[in-house]
């Protein structure tokens, strides 16, 4: 395993950095009341300038919370990535692109996807270099273990639920099965009667059934 993980960190390092020359600037703030995005803006135009980037493109959430995934201007930019307008994604830091870290390992992968690097300036995270991909891989690794905790946690409790002698699922529906099939003999479809009835179409056709048979006997 040890040398699985030696060979693995040595094939990281060995692969080259990604070229950028284009570069597209995200900024967010959550409130309208104080925060101005300006400050997140000044300091990635200078560092852009440094890197020698070119800046295609500025696109700012105002008043968006970062818990939110789907912002007009983070969904402009995922799209133009998606048509490669340009080579990298950078950032102010990491929050302000996504709180919610299974947010931020889709949007990292699809950005992968396309081919675009991203870049948190305050975070010092690139990854466009063997480092930040290798960095990448573990914030993965992070969010698989949160999601296998949370899958866990939710087992559990229907375990616990299951235990005292809780009904788990949905309540069963209370409809008079006459009034179906009286419904069904009047010529409305399966589909209307549940409809109508605000029940499943397998669920009023399973009672229908029964209570035809039911009337046979």
């Amino acid at each position: 395993m040890a040398v699985h993980q030696r060979n693995t960190a040595t094939s990281h390092s060995q692969e080259p950095p990604l070229t950028i020359a284009r570069v597209a600037l995200y900024a967010r703030v959550s409130t309208l009341n104080g925060q101005d995005p300006e400050m997140q803006l000044s300091e990635l135009r200078e560092y852009a300038s440094r890197r020698g980037w070119i800046i295609t493109r500025e696109y700012v959430d105002q008043g968006v919370s970062g818990s939110k995934e789907s912002r007009p201007q983070l969904n402009q930019l995922m799209a133009d990535a998606h048509r490669r307008k340009f080579d990298a994604v950078l950032v102010w830091k990491i929050d302000r692109f996504g709180r919610s870290l299974k947010h931020l390992v889709n949007a990292l992968a699809d950005l992968c996807a396309y081919g675009v690097a991203f870049v948190s300036f305050r975070d010092n995270l690139d990854l466009s270099t063997p480092s930040g991909r290798l960095m990448f891989q573990i914030i993965g690794a992070m969010a698989e273990f949160e999601r296998s905790l949370i899958q866990e946690r939710v087992k559990a409790g229907l375990r616990n639920a299951r235990a005292k002698g809780k009904r788990l699922g949905r309540p069963v529906a209370s409809v008079d099965a006459s009034r179906i099939m009286a419904m069904r003999r009047s010529g409305l479809p399966w589909r209307a009667i549940s409809h109508e009835l605000g029940i499943g179409v397998a669920t009023a056709y399973r009672l229908g059934v029964e209570h035809e048979r039911g009337s046979h006997v």
